[in-house]
């Protein structure tokens, strides 16, 4: 299940990235900000405060990447123009496809052919956070479902079908002006996993093999975006008005 050597060359550029919405707002304030980013402005942002984006920007970024390393790949998403829109990656590598979702912030891809002969059909560690996966895949779609340690499942649907970059920018810019509560999510490496925390609508916890464990509650703006910053390395600078805009927004 585990990615070839090439696949991992270019996924592991992103280790050390959040998928966060706060980048987001502090853009959607800058003049012409309304927008899709582009690579090269994703690349300077982050150069420059240390942010990522989105699952929109993870997936444009990360497909430029692989496109530059000669890897096949192309998007796949769901919930197009709606709040619960997502996008992930389908690289291809030696004819076998593989699921690449910084967006979900999983620790590797994963394999999602059954005709592979690496294919494993019950659950699997060290691929997603605080939880193992099992795959199971058809013509049209393939299924992930997480086993979490409290013994809780849930599943995510994948559809197949190709979203080509002109669909996905059209999409990146529909999500750019479509503010939610905030959200930053970073996976954590330990000793002997990787662990995920989370900040969402002022409010931050730690996702782990033995159990959630809440980060002490704070009180103002200035004080999240420092512990935002100890977390994920995104600049004040940025993580601070952005906690302003949707305060004006969402804490009535």
């Amino acid at each position: 299940m585990v990615p070839p050597d090439s696949l991992l060359k270019v996924w592991r550029l992103f280790d050390g990235f959040p998928m966060e919405t706060l980048t987001k707002a502090w853009f959607y304030n800058q003049p012409s900000g309304r927008r899709q980013r582009t690579v090269r402005e994703m690349i300077e942002h982050r150069n420059q405060f240390g942010t990522s984006g989105n699952c929109f920007d993870l997936a444009i970024w990360l497909l430029h990447e692989l496109k530059d390393a000669g890897i096949e790949a192309h998007a796949i998403g769901s919930d197009f123009g709606t709040p619960e829109a997502h996008v992930g990656v389908l690289a291809n590598v030696d004819g076998y496809r593989y699921l690449c979702d910084l967006g979900d912030q999983w620790i590797l891809p994963i394999l999602i052919d059954s005709s592979s002969p690496d294919f494993v059909h019950e659950p699997v560690s060290g691929f997603f956070p605080a939880a193992n996966v099992e795959v199971s895949s058809s013509v049209t779609d393939f299924e992930i479902t997480y086993h979490r340690p409290n013994g809780k499942m849930s599943s995510q649907r994948y559809s197949l079908s190709k979203i080509t970059d002109d669909e996905l920018f059209e999409a990146g810019h529909y999500s750019q002006n479509l503010l939610s509560p905030p959200l930053c999510e970073m996976r954590v490496p330990s000793d002997d996993e990787v662990q995920h925390w989370e900040f969402y609508n002022w409010a931050s916890f730690l996702s782990t093999n033995a159990g959630l464990f809440h980060d002490s509650p704070l009180t103002s703006n200035e004080e999240w975006s420092k512990r935002i910053f100890s977390k994920t390395g995104i600049s004040p600078a940025v993580v601070k008005p952005a906690l302003e805009l949707y305060a004006s927004i969402f804490k009535k």
